[in-house]
């Protein structure tokens, strides 16, 4: 398979240097892309970094992921309006372990001929003196030549540390290093690496006189032009503690039928032919959703599980209207209270629904979710409410033994309209 040609028609290859693919089609070569260990998960902008590692393997050739334990303790100013906070080694050190769990549920560490590895940064930067590292990589680059990289340009009016402005030296070096220890010609990015990248470039050439290559990648944007994976509260983790499965899952189902047209080809392995059909399906009958599910369904079960993809699907009954009282009963609290996120929330005194209390009470008195006894009355008698998913009577008393793990009730009215009740 050749790498760029399965690059292109995904739309993962924004730019590459002159020879790079004539350089992969000769032989098989060991490329890497770096990941910065500042949390204790990737999140979904990652995911473009990954698949290129993915393919690069699929491909025949070895594929390196580098933590930046020393570059993470300094902050790439790529992309960037303003200095980070710097992280201890301790901290970078468990993320480093976080991380290699989640890569390796994309790359093959161990069975594989072309093997990918996992190497860190620190574990040669901890023995450079800072002379040395002046005399032997410092002097190979002008002050010119790094000022004119557009990561320091548009840090220049706020301000740039010295700290940061060295980044691209060490970026540099890493290339440098892991050519000379692991035969690595190749490195990739996103399209906003290209001035660390050429740096590296540029630094192995007048070392050592090797030549390399770069690969860079779109940076992905939404349909409305909006960052991709951004969300009001925050990013989407790969790490279950840190986004839920369920989440994750609905962030890919409810992408826009033009974003999902341009993941699919990003983030999965379909094929060409697997992928139009999909399309053409979803064009039959847009209001399904078959592109969306079908990301969704495959990204969850790569990142997570089979068993959290069943889970996240459902948790979206449960939330739309499709599930049984029993399956709400099953719940955890904490799944509970993730599926149901955002939804109004009352509080009652346990004791009262202990002894009993009528439904209409419960719906206009204790929970206001009706304004009027009259409006709920009408909405019972048309079967439009619903306590723990079952269909509630004129006549009922809802009591304790209802409460989901002896603390909710839920309350619904239409298919989409709730109201979470915690007895306390």
């Amino acid at each position: 398979m050749n790498l760029i040609d399965e690059l292109k028609w995904r739309g993962l290859l924004f730019d590459s240097t002159p020879g790079t693919e004539e350089h992969l089609n000769s032989g098989s070569r060991a490329g890497y892309v770096g990941f910065d260990p500042s949390a204790a998960s990737l999140h979904i902008g990652n995911l473009v970094q990954i698949m290129l590692l993915v393919h690069f393997q699929r491909c025949g050739h070895h594929p390196i992921a580098l933590i930046g334990g020393a570059t993470g303790m300094i902050g790439d100013p790529s992309g960037k309006s303003e200095e980070r906070n710097l992280l201890s080694e301790e901290v970078i050190r468990f993320n480093e372990t976080k991380i290699k769990v989640q890569l390796s549920r994309f790359l093959d560490f161990q069975h594989s001929e072309n093997a990918a590895r996992l190497v860190n940064n620190y574990d040669w930067f901890k023995e450079i003196r800072f002379i040395d590292f002046l005399r032997e990589v410092g002097k190979h680059l002008t002050v010119n030549y790094m000022m004119a990289k557009e990561s320091v340009k548009g840090r220049l009016e706020t301000g740039i540390s010295f700290t940061e402005f060295s980044y691209q030296l060490l970026q540099g070096f890493d290339f440098y290093w892991l050519n000379q220890h692991h035969h690595c010609t190749i490195q990739m990015g996103g399209s906003d690496q290209w001035g660390n990248i050429t740096s590296g470039i540029e630094l192995t050439r007048r070392k050592s006189g090797n030549e390399l290559f770069a690969v860079t990648s779109p940076l992905i944007t939404r349909a409305d032009g909006k960052k991709f994976g951004k969300t009001e509260q925050g990013n989407i983790w790969l790490d279950a503690e840190m986004t839920s499965p369920y989440k994750f899952y609905q962030f890919w189902l409810n992408v826009a039928d033009e974003d999902a047209s341009k993941y699919i080809r990003i983030f999965t392995l379909f094929n060409q032919d697997e992928i139009r059909a999909l399309e053409e399906e979803h064009i039959k009958a847009p209001g399904q959703r078959i592109l969306q599910k079908e990301l969704a369904k495959d990204i969850t079960i790569r990142v997570h599980s089979n068993q959290d993809f069943e889970y996240s699907l459902k948790a979206s009954r449960i939330l739309f209207g499709q599930s049984t009282g029993e399956e709400l009963m099953a719940l955890s609290n904490r799944d509970f209270e993730e599926i149901f996120e955002g939804v109004p929330t009352g509080k009652i005194s346990k004791s009262l629904i202990e002894n009993g209390v009528d439904v209409i009470q419960l719906l206009v008195d204790e929970t206001k979710f009706f304004p009027s006894k009259g409006e709920a009355r009408r909405t019972i008698q048309s079967h439009g409410v619903s306590v723990n998913k079952r269909v509630a009577s004129m006549d009922d008393i809802v009591k304790s033994e209802q409460l989901i793990n002896n603390r909710y009730l839920l309350l619904q009215k239409g298919k989409k309209s709730y109201f979470l009740v915690i007895a306390e």
